[in-house]
């Protein structure tokens, strides 16, 4: 039976960690984003974040997204750099052409760090890139 599941692989969808300065409380904050560098829209978009290492684990965070268009972006949530010591998981699932997809993005711990930070062309912004 197993082997009669079809589970489409997921491209040209991207979750980012993006540092921003903010106007507002003058600081430079971490901000996460996900990337649709599909040409169709992404429907009922999903994604579930937390953060955990052999000994800690975040609270689990739950984001929805009705509709992301098609070669757009939309920021999800600050991320404290206090969690940058954890893994930091965002599993992220949606409709797309009728087809459900979902695809778990990783940033390693210790990976979101201002020496990562590379230009992101589809955001235009600099940042680093999920696994």
């Amino acid at each position: 039976m197993k082997k009669d599941i079809q589970i489409p692989s997921v491209s040209g969808v991207q979750v980012a960690a993006v540092l921003e300065y903010n106007d507002i409380y003058k600081t430079d904050d971490w901000n996460i984003y996900i990337i649709n560098e599909k040409n169709v829209d992404l429907e009922m978009v999903v994604i579930v974040s937390k953060g955990f290492d052999e000994k800690d684990q975040t609270s689990i965070m739950r984001k929805k997204v009705d509709v992301l268009p098609a070669n757009s972006f939309a920021k999800i949530e600050m991320i404290q750099p206090e969690l940058f010591k954890l893994n930091n998981q965002f599993q992220v699932s949606f409709f797309s052409e009728n087809t459900l997809f979902d695809k778990t993005f990783l940033f390693p711990k210790n990976s979101i760090k201002e020496g990562s930070i590379r230009m992101i062309s589809s955001l235009n912004k600099r940042g680093v890139l999920a696994r």
